[in-house]
């Protein structure tokens, strides 16, 4: 899947900069973002890969998630046409392996108390996901 690989890219040039990162996040019951990267000050931020106009276009669902992170990122690849992104929104350049960051955005910060709750979600999931590879015939009761 063309956003999965972005994704990773997204990922690991993220992690070259202290951020841990879950992908295909829920901050919220009804809502998933593509990756949630928790950064080495406890900030929060979101990245929705798209892969194409197309994938773009459909999208009516990320407004929805500016309220669940300090920043908020795109990340397409090279042959992505850019112009069609918010000018207000950040901008990562991603493949399979890595990416780079082209545009960022003007932070927003999170409330402190949705911070916390999020940032604990964040590890639970974080957590429930290591345990799944661990374990995985053990089902979580949530």
């Amino acid at each position: 899947m063309p956003g999965q690989r972005l994704a990773r890219g997204v990922c690991r040039h993220l992690a070259t900069h202290d951020f841990a990162c879950v992908e295909e996040f829920s901050p919220q019951r009804g809502k998933r973002v593509d990756v949630m990267a928790l950064g080495p000050k406890g900030e929060l931020w979101v990245v929705e890969c798209k892969s194409g106009r197309a994938d773009f276009q459909s999208d009516a669902k990320w407004h929805g998630y500016l309220e669940w992170c300090d920043r908020f990122f795109w990340a397409v690849d090279a042959d992505f046409p850019v112009e069609l992104l918010p000018e207000d929104t950040g901008l990562i350049l991603a493949d399979d392996y890595s990416a780079e960051l082209v545009r960022m955005p003007a932070e927003q910060k999170l409330p402190g108390a949705r911070r916390r709750a999020l940032t604990r979600r964040f590890a639970a999931h974080a957590a429930r996901r290591l345990q799944a590879l661990r374990d995985p015939g053990f089902t979580f009761a949530v």
